[in-house]
């Protein structure tokens, strides 16, 4: 027992999933001990239904129904879930809830894999031996069994906090309150692009888009209401940006939109569409030199990136149209030469 235990803890455990360790349990088994089928069960979190197995074995296992889930209400397996006791069957035939997995199977053993108060699921062995379960071989697959929970407690553990740490990781490239990309994932798609576009000699373009008398809209109205006309740029702004591009807010009522491939005409034909598109919003603006509704002013710039150049120059050269649209009159878009 000591050798499978120790094998066990030494190669099945080292999955770094907890599918992976599972398949490690199972193969482990049927490698150290003549049974036909290992199995490993998995439960929801409510306990209600299996949901994911993996098996290794001689023999072929059946998988779980088409609908991917099977009730405990039903089966040895469920039996097991259901009382939290180890069921040993020493004839198939004979136990009124055996579902067939394999016709060639006369004997199974199941155990309850369960860490403190949380079942995970079921340790299900399968034998074609009617008498191959004796009490030392019923044993070894119990203490098997509470090895197993706990790798599986903390597999799960790990899995849990790897899904957290990435939806964290995505939250923190959005901003929070237009709901679009923020500055720190601008900055690393430039990064990203501006590499790939080089080496492949593309352009990229920028589009620096700014709300025209944003302070005075916030004066006159509220910054509530500011909030708001942010919110439906910047949604105008993802819109136009489709999805090979990336719109972001770069700051205050400042947003940018990245473009690959599309040089100067295509890139001002594209500002010019978004301009217009916020100008038929007709959102209120009663501050606004322009007119009564909330207009922008964009800044144009594309290049064919080079590896030795930096990106902050596309950047930059957006910027300095944004500022001509600006001093030009608002409410037009203006593009680097």
């Amino acid at each position: 027992m000591n050798r499978i235990l120790v094998r066990i803890s030494r190669e099945a455990l080292q999955g770094d999933s907890v599918d992976a360790l599972m398949q490690g349990i199972c193969d482990c088994l049927v490698a150290e001990l003549p049974v036909a089928i290992a199995s490993v069960i998995l439960l929801d979190e409510p306990g209600a239904h299996f949901i994911h197995e993996v098996y290794a074995g001689e023999l072929t296992l059946s998988p779980l129904p088409s609908e991917g889930v099977w009730p405990v209400s039903r089966g040895c397996a469920g039996r097991c879930a259901r009382t939290g006791l180890a069921q040993l069957i020493t004839d198939v035939d004979q136990d009124p809830d055996y579902v067939a997995g394999n016709a060639d199977v006369r004997s199974e053993y199941l155990i309850p894999i369960c860490h403190r108060q949380r079942m995970h699921g079921v340790l299900n062995l399968e034998s074609t031996q009617a008498d191959f379960f004796d009490a030392d071989v019923c044993r070894v697959f119990d203490a098997v069994a509470d090895l197993v929970a706990g790798a599986i407690h903390f597999a799960r553990m790990a899995d849990a906090l790897q899904a957290a740490n990435g939806k964290l990781e995505q939250l923190s490239m959005i901003d929070g309150l237009t709901g679009i990309a923020n500055r720190r994932q601008y900055d690393m798609a430039l990064a990203k692009w501006w590499s790939s576009l080089a080496e492949a000699g593309r352009p990229l373009a920028l589009l620096m888009v700014d709300v025209d008398a944003f302070k005075a809209l916030n004066d006159t109205c509220g910054h509530l209401y500011g909030d708001d006309c942010l919110r439906e740029l910047a949604r105008v702004c993802e819109q136009h940006a489709g999805s090979t591009g990336l719109a972001a807010r770069f700051g205050g009522e400042e947003l940018v939109l990245l473009l690959p491939d599309l040089a100067i005409p295509e890139a001002v034909h594209a500002a010019e569409a978004l301009r217009a598109c916020v100008e038929a919003m007709a959102l209120r603006h009663p501050a606004s030199p322009v007119g009564p509704h909330l207009t922008v002013s964009v800044g144009v710039a594309s290049t064919i990136p080079m590896p030795t150049d930096a990106p902050e120059q596309l950047l930059a050269a957006a910027d300095r149209a944004l500022y001509a649209a600006k001093a030009d009159g608002r409410n037009r878009v203006c593009h680097a030469p």
